[in-house]
């Protein structure tokens, strides 16, 4: 019975420990939000998430779609999802508005603003202060409208006397492309595909980049709150498997485009790719990143980034660069190299 009691007790204890290194080995759940709808914007993090670099990295990683920048950094200051992908002006904006929301941007997903403004060419708009008093498709939630009057200064015009025209995202397109609008205000990739989809030749088309005309704004980077960053390992393992996927992707754009098919299989895989080749070339590879890696920024940029977007919206605020950034968790240097 002593013998009985004590292999009972021992296979106990086993169990136990057994049990407990289960539960030591379960990897971390942690919510991402990818502050749109599944396309090529989200291709490094779906290629990571194949890969399994979250999974190796000892995280149980759940990417949704989104609505825009503004509904994603509600989520995530509300505590729904541990971060997102999300535009820092308006980022900067809500922070501005809920003061104590501790937020901050803990990687750079878009070195180069992808904000634009696109008009046909052989139109009123021949050049970027022909905007002025001109109707533009935008909505009020749009990042691109949001940050236009900063595009305007820079252009020397007063953005007040243009006319914004509010609709649905497609059914804007579709207007856009039959002809209606002098112009409208997008994300340059977004803008620019979505327009082809609906029979646009690109070739009739003028983009105005505000980083080609006078913007230092960074794009979307990983906003993250004060609650998830407590979690410094997880947020680190986050980070630095997001950069893996993003340099592999950057590397070989098919299998970033092919990752986005597998998740959402009703998307055009020829148009995605083409979309996240925009992404690459023209908010990814870039003098900032080629010097500072993947993910990075720097004190001058991100200054420029807060007075912009202060000025654009019209806020008073005393926040400071180190309110908004953080980069405590971004994985070091030669892991975040662009590839060759």
């Amino acid at each position: 019975m002593k013998r009985r009691s004590l292999l009972q007790a021992s296979l106990g204890c086993s169990a136990l420990g057994a049990l407990g290194l289960a539960r030591a080995a379960s990897p971390t759940r942690f919510k991402f939000n990818l502050g749109w709808k599944v396309e090529a914007s989200g291709a490094g993090f779906l290629l990571a998430q194949q890969r399994g670099y979250y999974r190796d990295a000892g995280l149980d990683v759940v990417i949704d779609t989104g609505n825009g920048s503004t509904g994603a950094i509600s989520l995530v200051a509300s505590g729904a999802y541990d971060a997102a992908s999300a535009d820092l002006a308006s980022m900067i904006e809500f922070m501005v508005r809920n003061p104590g929301a501790g937020l901050q941007a803990v990687a750079i997903q878009y070195d180069q603003n992808p904000n634009a403004v696109i008009a046909r060419k052989g139109g009123p708009v021949r050049k970027a202060s022909d905007l002025a008093g001109k109707t533009i498709l935008g909505q009020p939630f749009n990042a691109s409208r949001k940050l236009f009057p900063a595009f305007a200064k820079a252009q020397g015009f007063d953005a007040s006397g243009v006319r914004w025209e509010n609709l649905e995202p497609g059914v804007g397109d579709t207007r856009f492309a039959k002809g209606d609008f002098d112009a409208a205000a997008y994300f340059y990739f977004t803008g620019l595909l979505n327009l082809k989809a609906r029979g646009v030749d690109l070739a009739t088309l003028d983009v105005y980049r505000y980083a080609d005309f006078g913007i230092q704004s960074y794009g979307n980077g990983l906003v993250a709150s004060t609650r998830s960053m407590a979690n410094a390992g997880a947020m680190k393992a986050f980070v630095a498997a997001s950069t893996r996927g993003w340099l592999d992707a950057i590397a070989d754009p098919r299998a970033g485009a092919a990752a986005v098919k597998a998740r959402e299989p009703l998307v055009n895989e020829a148009i995605e790719l083409e979309r996240l080749r925009l992404i690459i070339d023209g908010s990814m590879k870039s003098a900032g990143t080629a010097a500072h890696g993947w993910g990075a920024a720097t004190p001058e940029r991100l200054q420029a980034t807060l007075s912009e977007t202060l000025e654009a919206f019209n806020l008073q605020s005393s926040l400071t660069t180190a309110q908004i950034w953080t980069d405590a968790f971004l994985p070091p240097a030669a892991a975040r190299r662009l590839p060759a």
